[in-house]
């Protein structure tokens, strides 16, 4: 899958691109894969809370785009931050929003506090509505228009000491779901990329409990030592199988591009065989035995993929 072969266009009807969460991972890699379109296609939006890290963007593509890059100071739990990025678009034509801001939350559950949780569903659930909410009825009213929103294989199926992180995800899925029915008219289209573990700093900079912490002191035996394998199979599943940035790029790119884009797209088969599995059993306990023993059943053995 690579770039879907749209001729070079005028800087008036080159197609404009929003991205949140620019900072980082898959939404600077996306900023600067479009603004750096040797056709000069693109007209991006970098968006970000913290506008100091726009240094890494601004290096990654060599210096200023001036006219193919804008970086914004955008944070999706403000209200008054996306309405401030809204008015700076205001009379011109977003064809794009990619609602890419999100956080990671792992541990048991009984270790994830209240606030913790809260700021999660913040990000994760409410900062992609608000997102939407602000550029939507532009797109309905020119009756034009693409939303991408970054997902996560976790949204598909529930995964071990994951389950707000997976809530979170589960939401946005049943948000998008509803919403493409209803934009169907509009000629919006909808699309849920559905991310597998990337080589990205979210793992770095998601909260979880350290296994010897203080945190997990309360907590009962048997739950520490599932808890420590599971971390372990993560870092099985990150040396052995985790994508490149570059690697998922492609999905974003033909979501963008194509014609009559899918409601959902993956970058990765990796859970595929439980994926289906979860499909083919309704009632769920097919996949919680397969999933449990994927994870932990083999012991160190565990990182063997199903």
């Amino acid at each position: 899958m690579g770039w879907p072969r749209w001729p070079a266009l005028p800087a008036m009807e080159r197609t404009t691109v929003l991205i949140t969460g620019c900072s980082s991972g898959i939404g600077l890699a996306l900023a600067a894969r479009l603004a750096a379109d040797a056709a000069r296609r693109f007209k991006v939006y970098a968006t970000m809370r913290d506008l100091a890290k726009g240094e890494r963007l601004l290096e990654r593509l060599g210096g200023c785009c001036p006219d193919t890059l804008e970086v914004l100071q955008l944070d999706v739990t403000d209200p008054c931050s996306l309405a401030a990025a809204a008015q700076q678009l205001q009379g011109q034509r977003l064809d794009v929003l990619v609602c890419n801001a999100g956080v990671g939350l792992m541990g048991p559950l009984e270790t994830c506090s209240d606030q913790a949780m809260k700021t999660l569903f913040d990000v994760n659930l409410f900062g992609a509505v608000r997102t939407i909410q602000a550029f939507l009825p532009a797109m309905k009213s020119r009756r034009a228009g693409r939303i991408i929103v970054s997902s996560s294989i976790g949204g598909l199926q529930g995964l071990p000491f994951n389950a707000v992180y997976c809530a979170s995800k589960f939401a946005v899925e049943g948000l998008c779901e509803s919403l493409a029915i209803v934009l169907r008219p509009f000629n919006i289209h909808l699309t849920l990329v559905e991310c597998g573990p990337v080589h990205t700093s979210f793992l770095a900079n998601l909260q979880r409990p350290d296994p010897e912490g203080s945190e997990m002191r309360g907590l009962d035996a048997e739950t520490r030592e599932l808890y420590r394998r599971y971390l372990w199979h993560c870092q099985s599943i990150f040396r052995d199988a985790a994508q490149e940035v570059e690697e998922v790029l492609p999905v974003f790119l033909e979501a963008i591009g194509s014609p009559s884009p899918p409601l959902r797209c993956a970058s990765t088969h990796l859970l595929a065989p439980l994926w289906r599995l979860r499909l083919s059993n309704p009632d769920g306990s097919a996949y919680v035995r397969a999933m449990h023993d994927f994870v932990f059943g083999g012991g160190e053995a565990s990182g063997d993929q199903p």
